[in-house]
């Protein structure tokens, strides 16, 4: 049975604490009851925004004008699980995503091990292709059923539907039209996750660790496997190092996450940057083999730099605007932190002022990794 709370703030169910009333919420706790939700808020012409965790969202002083609807729906299902398949599971989109992770780990299911200590729903990893320490989402991903706003009814889409790219996806990509406005469905896109499902291999042992620092934190070479609870517990220890597992005591956390994506430039632009930024391979999102994308084919024609490293060094250090209400993470310039009693116009006044420092200083605009809800840069 749905419930209603009406003019709920949308501070408090966002990770940044910030962000205005909304018209009203609706906890779905069924299928039925989600797409009912959806449909009947499309039918009336009422704007819509589907939460999930709140970790990737920028919500205007304002508020939203419109219904929330949150996914009350947890748990984890295995459909097949043996050592020739792999295991085959199917998850609802309102599950957290750190109980899928802890479930793969403590079951065997090998392929996320990296992507632990991330916070928000299940729904949301495919909506952005979730990444982290050298995994993406989609190496793990076998399909994502969803209700199709356009056409009215449940569609299925498959790993070649769902057109992932770096921080992208086909999903994503409804919230815009070709011309780069928000598209008619924003800040919700035109599929809505209904659930998710995964396909991953049966083993103790992770896949090939692909990234440097977490190869090193393991004490493995890159490209070796480690155990899965071993990856698991890195991961978590690195991320908590950065201020990116959520902690109430802790106002480093208070964030949306890494701010600004890392951006992928053409070789010959990354070829311009000064001797010592980092340089990354760029891969194909769809992996040739269950190594996961982060092991893919290669594109030598792009090249991803960090964000992070462009932020500092366009001036922008850990710590940047604090003392405030707003200001950089002290533990990792990527992290818009909101210290409390702060707006969202002063978080958005400070990502300007970081995105045109790093423009002016490098030639390359920083792309804003959260939705925004009624605001922009």
């Amino acid at each position: 049975m749905t419930t209603a709370v009406e003019t709920p703030v949308l501070s408090a169910l966002t990770t940044l604490r910030l962000g205005g009333p909304a018209a009203r919420l609706v906890d779905a706790a069924s299928e039925a009851e989600l797409v009912a939700a959806v449909r009947d808020a499309d039918a009336a012409g009422e704007p819509l925004l589907v939460l999930g965790g709140g970790s990737n969202l920028v919500v205007a002083d304002e508020g939203f004008g419109g219904v929330v609807v949150r996914d009350a729906r947890r748990g984890v299902e295995v459909e097949d699980a043996d050592s020739c398949g792999g295991a085959s599971i199917r998850v609802p989109a309102g599950t957290p995503w750190v109980d899928v992770v802890d479930r793969a780990v403590a079951s065997g299911w090998v392929g996320v091990e990296a992507l632990a200590g991330i916070p928000g729903s299940t729904g949301a990893t495919p909506v952005q292709n979730v990444g982290a320490y050298g995994q993406e989402v989609s190496g793990a991903i076998s399909t994502v059923r969803t209700w199709d706003r356009e056409q009215g009814r449940v569609r299925t889409l498959a790993l070649p539907d769902l057109a992932f790219g770096y921080r992208t996806s086909v999903l994503k990509r409804s919230l815009r039209t070709s011309e780069g406005a928000p598209s008619s469905f924003a800040p919700t896109p035109r599929y809505v996750v209904l659930d998710v499902g995964f396909q991953l291999r049966l083993g103790t042992l992770s896949a090939p660790v692909a990234y440097p620092e977490l190869a090193r934190r393991l004490g493995v070479e890159v490209g070796a496997r480690a155990p899965l609870a071993d990856v698991r517990a890195a991961v978590l220890e690195l991320r908590a190092g950065k201020g990116m597992v959520l902690d109430a005591a802790d106002p480093d956390t208070w964030s949306a996450g890494s701010f600004f994506t890392n951006p992928v430039l053409p070789a010959e632009v990354a070829d311009t940057l000064p001797e010592g930024a980092p340089r990354f391979a760029v891969r194909s999102a769809r992996p040739e083999s269950t190594t996961g994308p982060s092991l893919g084919a290669v594109d030598a024609s792009l090249v991803k730099t960090s964000a992070a490293w462009l932020i500092e060094h366009a001036g922008f250090g850990k710590g940047y605007g604090l003392p405030g209400p707003v200001g950089l993470s002290t533990k990792h310039p990527l992290a818009l932190t909101h210290r409390g009693d702060g707006t969202t116009a002063q978080l958005l006044a400070l990502a300007r002022e970081v995105r045109d420092g790093v423009r002016d200083r490098f030639g390359i605009e920083l792309e804003p990794e959260p939705v925004l809800v009624g605001c922009s840069l």
